[in-house]
Protein backbone atom coordinates (compact mmCIF):
# COMPACT_ATOMS: atom_id res chain seq x y z
CA UNK A 1 0.00 0.00 0.00
CA UNK A 2 1.16 3.58 -0.51
CA UNK A 3 1.79 5.79 2.04
CA UNK A 4 -0.84 8.44 2.25
CA UNK A 5 1.38 12.17 2.77
CA UNK A 6 -0.56 15.49 3.09
CA UNK A 7 1.37 18.67 2.52
CA UNK A 8 1.21 21.68 4.69
CA UNK A 9 2.83 24.85 3.67
CA UNK A 10 1.60 28.64 2.76
CA UNK A 11 3.91 28.92 -0.31
CA UNK A 12 2.51 26.97 -3.63
CA UNK A 13 5.87 26.26 -4.61
CA UNK A 14 7.18 24.23 -2.25
CA UNK A 15 4.42 22.18 -2.73
CA UNK A 16 4.69 21.77 -6.04
CA UNK A 17 8.04 20.55 -5.62
CA UNK A 18 7.34 18.55 -2.87
CA UNK A 19 4.71 16.71 -4.46
CA UNK A 20 6.76 15.83 -7.66
CA UNK A 21 9.34 14.60 -5.54
CA UNK A 22 6.62 12.46 -4.02
CA UNK A 23 5.14 11.19 -7.55
CA UNK A 24 7.95 9.78 -8.70
CA UNK A 25 7.79 7.38 -5.64
CA UNK A 26 6.43 3.62 -6.13
CA UNK A 27 5.21 3.73 -2.53
CA UNK A 28 4.01 7.00 -2.03
CA UNK A 29 0.81 9.62 -3.13
CA UNK A 30 0.21 13.36 -2.16
CA UNK A 31 -3.47 12.36 -1.25
CA UNK A 32 -4.26 16.05 0.11
CA UNK A 33 -3.26 19.75 0.12
CA UNK A 34 -3.36 23.07 2.55
CA UNK A 35 -2.22 26.28 2.85
CA UNK A 36 -2.07 26.67 6.41
CA UNK A 37 -2.47 24.59 10.13
CA UNK A 38 -6.73 25.67 10.06
CA UNK A 39 -6.82 23.94 6.43
CA UNK A 40 -4.92 21.30 7.15
CA UNK A 41 -7.29 20.57 10.58
CA UNK A 42 -10.55 21.02 8.44
CA UNK A 43 -9.39 18.54 5.46
CA UNK A 44 -7.59 15.75 7.83
CA UNK A 45 -11.37 15.58 9.04
CA UNK A 46 -12.58 13.79 5.70
CA UNK A 47 -8.85 12.07 4.18
CA UNK A 48 -7.19 9.63 5.39
CA UNK A 49 -3.52 10.21 5.64
CA UNK A 50 -0.57 8.57 6.75
CA UNK A 51 1.93 10.93 7.51
CA UNK A 52 1.75 15.04 7.01
CA UNK A 53 4.53 17.26 5.94
CA UNK A 54 4.05 19.95 8.07
CA UNK A 55 5.59 24.27 7.47
CA UNK A 56 5.69 25.73 10.95
CA UNK A 57 5.53 29.46 10.57
CA UNK A 58 2.07 30.12 8.36
CA UNK A 59 -0.96 32.45 8.75
CA UNK A 60 -3.88 31.97 10.61
CA UNK A 61 -3.06 28.52 12.26
CA UNK A 62 0.61 27.95 12.58
CA UNK A 63 2.19 24.40 12.36
CA UNK A 64 2.41 24.07 16.01
CA UNK A 65 -0.60 24.46 16.91
CA UNK A 66 -2.08 22.72 14.04
CA UNK A 67 0.56 19.22 15.06
CA UNK A 68 -1.43 19.66 18.23
CA UNK A 69 -4.62 19.71 17.83
CA UNK A 70 -3.89 16.56 14.77
CA UNK A 71 -1.57 14.78 17.56
CA UNK A 72 -5.00 15.17 20.04
CA UNK A 73 -7.05 13.20 17.62
CA UNK A 74 -7.88 9.42 17.74
CA UNK A 75 -5.01 7.42 15.43
CA UNK A 76 -3.54 10.41 14.05
CA UNK A 77 -1.20 10.51 11.14
CA UNK A 78 2.50 10.84 12.07
CA UNK A 79 3.47 14.72 11.44
CA UNK A 80 6.98 15.66 10.58
CA UNK A 81 8.08 19.09 10.47
CA UNK A 82 9.41 21.04 8.06
CA UNK A 83 11.54 24.13 8.82
CA UNK A 84 13.93 26.53 7.35
CA UNK A 85 16.02 26.96 10.38
CA UNK A 86 18.36 24.23 12.05
CA UNK A 87 17.55 24.20 15.51
CA UNK A 88 13.70 26.26 14.91
CA UNK A 89 12.20 26.88 18.41
CA UNK A 90 9.01 25.92 16.24
CA UNK A 91 10.26 22.30 15.33
CA UNK A 92 11.14 21.78 19.02
CA UNK A 93 7.37 23.76 20.05
CA UNK A 94 6.07 21.30 17.90
CA UNK A 95 7.74 17.81 19.01
CA UNK A 96 6.93 18.38 22.31
CA UNK A 97 3.03 18.35 21.26
CA UNK A 98 3.28 15.40 19.35
CA UNK A 99 5.38 16.10 16.05
CA UNK A 100 7.46 12.71 15.36
CA UNK A 101 10.50 14.68 14.16
CA UNK A 102 11.70 17.77 12.07
CA UNK A 103 13.75 18.40 8.45
CA UNK A 104 14.94 21.29 7.45
CA UNK A 105 12.99 22.31 4.00
CA UNK A 106 16.44 22.28 1.54
CA UNK A 107 17.00 18.36 3.03
CA UNK A 108 18.10 16.25 -0.03
CA UNK A 109 15.07 14.33 -1.42
CA UNK A 110 16.53 11.30 -0.72
CA UNK A 111 16.11 12.07 2.66
CA UNK A 112 13.24 13.64 3.02
CA UNK A 113 12.10 10.05 1.43
CA UNK A 114 13.40 8.23 3.73
CA UNK A 115 12.22 10.51 6.67
CA UNK A 116 8.72 9.99 5.24
CA UNK A 117 9.00 6.45 5.53
CA UNK A 118 10.94 6.25 8.52
CA UNK A 119 8.34 7.94 10.08
CA UNK A 120 5.43 6.02 8.59
CA UNK A 121 6.95 3.18 10.10
CA UNK A 122 7.27 4.14 13.86
CA UNK A 123 10.81 4.90 13.86
CA UNK A 124 12.54 7.79 14.37
CA UNK A 125 13.74 10.43 11.89
CA UNK A 126 15.44 13.60 13.91
CA UNK A 127 19.36 12.17 14.19
CA UNK A 128 19.98 11.44 17.75
CA UNK A 129 23.15 14.21 17.66
CA UNK A 130 20.51 16.61 16.05
CA UNK A 131 17.78 16.02 19.02
CA UNK A 132 20.14 16.22 21.36
CA UNK A 133 21.37 19.79 20.34
CA UNK A 134 17.95 20.60 19.92
CA UNK A 135 17.20 19.80 23.77
CA UNK A 136 20.11 21.09 24.73
CA UNK A 137 19.20 24.52 23.85
CA UNK A 138 15.68 25.12 24.50
CA UNK A 139 16.01 22.69 27.84
CA UNK A 140 16.23 26.16 29.63
CA UNK A 141 12.57 27.34 28.24
CA UNK A 142 11.22 23.53 29.34
CA UNK A 143 8.66 24.77 31.82
CA UNK A 144 8.11 22.00 33.83
CA UNK A 145 11.44 21.30 34.84
CA UNK A 146 11.32 19.40 38.18
CA UNK A 147 13.98 19.29 40.73
CA UNK A 148 13.38 15.14 41.38
CA UNK A 149 15.30 13.83 38.65
CA UNK A 150 12.65 11.05 38.36
CA UNK A 151 9.11 11.32 38.42
CA UNK A 152 6.28 9.18 39.52
CA UNK A 153 6.06 8.70 35.70
CA UNK A 154 9.15 7.01 35.54
CA UNK A 155 8.82 4.74 38.17
CA UNK A 156 6.64 2.56 35.76
CA UNK A 157 10.06 1.35 34.39
CA UNK A 158 12.25 -1.71 35.10
CA UNK A 159 16.16 -0.47 35.88
CA UNK A 160 16.76 -2.01 32.05
CA UNK A 161 14.25 -0.36 30.74
CA UNK A 162 15.79 3.65 32.32
CA UNK A 163 18.67 2.49 31.67
CA UNK A 164 17.91 2.19 27.83
CA UNK A 165 15.88 5.07 28.55
CA UNK A 166 18.75 7.38 29.72
CA UNK A 167 20.92 6.46 26.48
CA UNK A 168 18.36 7.21 23.99
CA UNK A 169 18.52 10.49 25.79
CA UNK A 170 21.86 11.29 25.67
CA UNK A 171 21.86 10.65 21.94
CA UNK A 172 22.28 7.01 21.10
CA UNK A 173 21.09 5.27 18.62
CA UNK A 174 19.60 1.04 19.29
CA UNK A 175 22.86 0.42 17.86
CA UNK A 176 25.02 2.22 19.95
CA UNK A 177 22.74 1.04 22.96
CA UNK A 178 22.70 -2.01 22.27
CA UNK A 179 27.21 -2.28 21.80
CA UNK A 180 27.12 0.18 25.65
CA UNK A 181 24.78 -2.47 27.04
CA UNK A 182 25.96 -5.87 25.36
CA UNK A 183 22.44 -6.45 24.14
CA UNK A 184 20.85 -7.32 20.76
CA UNK A 185 19.47 -4.26 18.91
CA UNK A 186 15.99 -6.37 18.60
CA UNK A 187 16.13 -6.52 22.47
CA UNK A 188 17.24 -2.90 22.26
CA UNK A 189 14.20 -1.93 20.22
CA UNK A 190 11.92 -4.29 22.50
CA UNK A 191 12.96 -2.00 25.79
CA UNK A 192 11.89 1.52 23.39
CA UNK A 193 8.43 -0.23 22.92
CA UNK A 194 8.07 -1.01 26.17
CA UNK A 195 9.15 2.58 27.41
CA UNK A 196 6.71 4.13 24.99
CA UNK A 197 3.93 1.66 26.16
CA UNK A 198 4.23 2.82 29.56
CA UNK A 199 4.54 6.06 29.66
CA UNK A 200 1.94 6.71 26.92
CA UNK A 201 4.21 8.44 24.38
CA UNK A 202 4.48 8.56 20.56
CA UNK A 203 7.89 7.60 19.94
CA UNK A 204 11.82 8.13 20.47
CA UNK A 205 11.78 11.74 20.02
CA UNK A 206 9.18 11.75 22.93
CA UNK A 207 10.85 9.52 25.41
CA UNK A 208 13.78 12.13 24.93
CA UNK A 209 11.67 15.06 25.61
CA UNK A 210 10.14 13.30 28.36
CA UNK A 211 13.48 12.30 29.81
CA UNK A 212 14.74 16.77 29.79
CA UNK A 213 11.49 17.69 31.52
CA UNK A 214 12.12 15.18 34.09
CA UNK A 215 15.62 16.22 34.60
CA UNK A 216 16.75 12.34 34.11
CA UNK A 217 19.02 14.17 31.42
CA UNK A 218 20.61 17.92 31.50
CA UNK A 219 21.63 20.11 29.40
CA UNK A 220 24.55 19.12 27.59
CA UNK A 221 23.34 15.64 27.59
CA UNK A 222 24.56 14.18 30.80
CA UNK A 223 22.51 11.94 32.98
CA UNK A 224 21.44 13.89 35.96
CA UNK A 225 23.05 12.94 39.43
CA UNK A 226 20.90 10.79 41.44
Amino acid sequence: MSIRVMLVDDQVLLRTGFRMVLAAQPDMEVVAEAGDGAEAVEVLAGTEVDVVLMDVRMPRLDGVEATRRICAQDDPPKVLILTTFDLDEYAFSALKVGASGFMLKDVPPAELLGAIRAVHSGDAVVAPSTTRRLLDRFTPMLPSMSKEPVSAELGRLTEREREVMLLVAQGLSNGEIAARLVLSEATVKTHVGRILTKLGLRDRVQVVVLAYESGLVRAGGGAAQQ
